[in-house]
C-alpha cells in the first residue's frame, strides 16, 4: 500500500469507530450486553470492571484482523492499526480523563471539558433507558445534551439521578441569583 492510502485508511479506521463506539454504546451495551456494562454506570471502588470485557472481546477481534492481515491482506492490518489508534484515544479521554483510572486532571476550559461534561450527563441516568452522548471523541454542546435528558425525563424515556437534577438545579439559581 501506498503511504497515502496508509494514511486514508487509518484515519478512516479511527472515524469508522467512533461510529461503531457510539452505536455499540448505545444499542449493544445499553441493550442486550447491559449485563456487563451496568457496573460502569454504578458507584464502586474496584479497578476493574465487567464493563472491561468489552474491551477483552473488541480487542481479540482485532488481533485477529492483525493475523489475518498480516498473512493475506495490508488493507486489513492498517485497518486493524486504525481501530488500536482509535483504542489509544479512546482509553486515554475515556478511562483516563473523564474516569480519571489512571491520572488526576480535569479539564477546565476547552474540547477536553466539554468532553467530560458530555460523558457526566451520559452517566446522569439511572439504568439503560434513554440516556445522551453514547460517542466518545465527538461531543455535543452540553446545553443541547441537558435539552435532550429534560425532553427524555418528561417523555418518561430516561430517569435522572437525583443528585443530577439538584446540583443542575444549584447552577440555575445561581446564576439567577448572580443576575440580581
Amino acid at each position: 500500500m501506498s503511504t497515502p492510502a496508509i494514511i486514508v485508511t487509518v484515519a478512516a479506521a479511527v472515524i469508522g469507530m467512533e461510529l461503531f463506539a457510539w452505536w455499540a454504546h448505545r444499542y449493544v451495551m445499553h441493550g442486550w450486553g447491559w449485563a456487563w456494562h451496568r457496573d460502569h454506570h454504578e458507584p464502586h471502588d474496584r479497578a476493574l470492571e465487567k464493563n472491561d470485557l468489552f474491551a477483552v472481546v473488541f480487542g481479540a477481534m482485532v488481533v485477529t484482523m492483525f493475523a489475518v492481515g498480516y498473512l493475506y491482506s495490508d488493507l486489513l492490518w492498517w485497518t486493524a492499526f486504525g481501530i488500536t489508534v482509535y483504542g489509544f484515544i479512546y482509553t486515554f479521554i475515556h478511562d483516563g480523563v473523564v474516569h480519571q483510572r489512571y491520572f488526576r486532571w480535569v479539564p477546565k476550559r476547552g474540547y477536553a471539558k466539554r468532553l467530560v461534561q458530555a460523558h457526566k450527563l451520559h452517566h446522569a441516568t439511572i439504568g439503560k433507558e434513554g440516556g445522551v452522548s453514547f460517542g466518545f471523541v465527538f461531543a455535543a454542546r452540553p446545553e443541547r445534551l441537558k435539552a435532550e435528558l429534560k425532553r427524555q425525563c418528561e417523555a418518561g424515556i430516561a430517569q435522572v439521578r437525583s443528585s443530577s437534577l439538584e446540583a443542575d438545579r444549584a447552577r440555575q439559581e445561581a446564576r439567577e441569583i448572580a443576575r440580581v
